[in-house]
């Protein structure tokens, strides 16, 4: 059964597919689509995934799009080792923390990166929005580390679909120099998470390409026109909420941030 992945291995919702094909034990290849900053993605990825993102997901012909809806995938047709807790409490709690850090930590990661490698604010507005995406992210470890409690992986008792869906992020924010308190249990679980073998080898693969420049310059690139910015759902709602509308109008007017594109 031939199993390709649509992938960037910077993107953490890729990264959580890939930790959970590991997991099963699932051989698959993967593909990097070209045009994917630049407004450009065509082909067999768009016709996978309509909203030009990875991760997209093809078995056997069939395209999957959405990166929760390619975990429900997985565990329907591959359901051993199961990922998913036992009970429908605890497989509703791990689904809401997926939620959770997909579209609320994944944006507050994602402005960093605006501000950080596009340079969008600098300055007085730059200094505020980092200060307000930090107090965020440490807002977010908190919630984390209660629905963590005394569990030792927050699907419970075996590493799993809460795990999965959740390291991509708190790395992430580490990758910004912040990075759970020392001696807290979000700490601890983070580090025994790094050292599964799945998460691991994810890992290494973002890493190598941020070691090899994989983002190059993007900031020159953004402003030589040569690279866009996907603005959209809660990405969109952290920059204006937190204070950057002027990044967005800015973006719109210089056109370097794009929109989900039509299918007409």
């Amino acid at each position: 059964m031939a199993v390709t992945l649509w992938d960037h291995p910077l993107s953490p919702y890729a990264q959580k597919v890939k930790i959970a094909l590991r997991e099963k034990g699932v051989a698959y290849e993967t593909a990097v689509p070209g045009g994917i900053g630049v407004g450009g993605a065509a082909g067999d990825f768009v016709t996978a995934n309509p909203r030009a993102e990875v991760p997209a997901l093809i078995h056997d012909g069939f395209g999957i799009f959405d990166s929760t809806i390619i975990l429900e995938y997985i565990e329907d047709a591959w359901p051993e080792p199961s990922l998913l807790p036992a009970s429908p409490v605890d497989r509703a709690r791990v689904r809401m923390i997926e939620e959770v850090v997909d579209t609320h930590l994944e944006a507050v990661n994602w402005g960093l990166s605006e501000l950080r490698w596009f340079r969008r604010a600098e300055g007085p507005l730059g200094e505020e929005l980092s200060a307000r995406a930090g107090g965020q992210v440490r807002g977010y470890f908190a919630w984390l580390e209660r629905e963590l409690g005394d569990r030792e992986w927050f699907n419970g008792d075996g590493f799993g679909w809460g795990d999965l869906s959740v390291v991509p992020y708190v790395n992430g924010s580490v990758g910004h120099g912040i990075a759970p308190e020392p001696g807290s249990r979000l700490a601890a679980w983070l580090a025994r998470a790094n050292d599964r073998p799945s998460v691991r080898e994810t890992v290494a693969e973002a890493a190598a390409v941020a070691s090899t420049g994989g983002m190059g310059d993007v900031a020159k690139l953004l402003e030589q026109g040569l690279f866009k910015r996907e603005y959209r759902d809660h990405r969109l709602e952290w920059m204006v909420k937190s204070g950057g509308l002027e990044v967005v109008s800015q973006g719109m007017a210089r056109g370097n941030i794009r929109f989900t594109p039509d299918l007409a």
